[in-house]
């Protein structure tokens, strides 16, 4: 006969074991200062999940974080383009379970505030990222919110789920764009995001893509993914060659990617009367520039801004690897592991002719 107690354990939700109490992590104690040891493994809350990590990106941010370029709390495992499996659940988690392939929103807000209730939860005051603010997926294992979690179809690889969030940033960015079929689009800057956004303003039907790069091993790949018009920067003037490619009127939607105070300006010279300006690299905080207000107002000029990536940007990111619309695997250049992730960091930062860093994790 079934006891009340053994009743009230077979109904509770099992949250699983993983057996173990430490994980080898990367963890970033101060400027430069970047550390392979073993530490906790992430104790998780009623709504959160444990996921294993499978593969992490390294993205521009990371270098950022690890020279003491960017705000973020130390200590810190960094780490936030990633794809794993949940090894645990918390009591209340409902709809992943142990097993699932999954990815994470790295963006975790508090969900009741004026920017969290209108859809806007990127401007949450409260908002945190996982390995920017909190503890990321440079490690063994990482914990994510329920709500946060998106699942990975079976035939996607990890190194195809690591790269769904850059994807969906560039979604975003494309989105506030509003690029359309005909356009004449215009990238400044040939790294991951810049050749990802190429990628996606064919798949949206612009006419011509024009990209603009100083590296040439960048250059040369622009050209592999089929750009329609690849500019040396470094040996000819890109505003004048935009305006030699679009009749003299500029392009319709231009990109700058780069975060650089001469690159917005170029941006700012090669956007058509009309046209739309995206502000999608992040240029220091503390950099300023000249603007004519004047020339904004005569041209009309839109002028956006694109963060991150978030809610249905992530399920277009899913589906567009998923159905190999997008193939993640055209802009990778390396895949490395854990342990020479501090080199990595300092490829990605110095190397350019390096586009992309992959790091394997819990693969072997």
């Amino acid at each position: 006969m079934m006891t009340q107690n053994t009743k009230d354990a077979v109904l509770k939700k099992p949250q699983g074991s993983i057996g173990k109490k430490e994980m080898m992590a990367a963890v970033t104690y101060g400027t430069q200062d970047l550390k392979i040891e073993s530490v906790p493994v992430p104790e998780i809350k009623d709504n959160e999940v444990l996921i294993k990590v499978k593969a992490c990106g390294i993205c521009g941010t990371d270098p950022h974080i690890y020279n003491g370029h960017f705000p973020s709390p130390k200590p810190l495992i960094q780490g936030h383009e990633f794809a794993g499996e949940i090894v645990k659940i918390g009591s209340s988690v409902t709809s992943v379970s142990e097993g699932d392939r999954v990815t994470a929103d790295i963006n975790i807000s508090c969900g009741n505030c004026y920017y969290c209730q209108t859809g806007q939860k990127l401007f949450c005051e409260k908002i945190t990222q996982l390995g920017v603010h909190i503890n990321g997926a440079f490690a063994e294992y990482v914990k994510a919110p329920e709500n946060n979690v998106y699942k990975l179809p079976e035939a996607m690889s990890w190194e195809e789920g690591a790269y769904i969030e850059p994807l969906a940033c560039v979604i975003r960015g494309q989105e506030r764009a509003n690029v359309g079929m005909g356009d004449t689009v215009a990238i400044i800057g040939a790294g991951p995001m810049g050749l990802a956004h190429a990628i996606m303003a064919k798949l949206n039907g612009a006419s011509k893509v024009i990209l603009s790069e100083m590296n040439k091993t960048r250059l040369q790949k622009a050209k592999e993914l089929g750009v329609d018009f690849v500019i040396d920067a470094s040996e000819t003037d890109p505003v004048q060659e935009v305006f030699n490619f679009t009749e003299g009127r500029g392009a319709d939607v231009v990109f700058e990617v780069v975060g650089a105070i001469p690159t917005y300006q170029q941006a700012l010279q090669m956007v058509r009367k009309g046209g739309t300006l995206v502000a999608y690299g992040a240029a220091p905080a503390d950099k300023v520039m000249e603007i004519k207000p004047f020339d904004i107002f005569s041209k009309e000029l839109t002028i956006v801004g694109s963060y991150a990536g978030t809610y249905g940007t992530w399920t277009k990111a899913i589906q567009l690897i998923s159905s190999k619309r997008f193939n993640p695997k055209d802009i990778f250049s390396k895949t490395i592991t854990l342990d020479q992730l501090e080199e990595g960091i300092k490829e990605a930062d110095q190397n350019k002719d390096t586009i992309k860093i992959l790091v394997n994790v819990n693969q072997n």
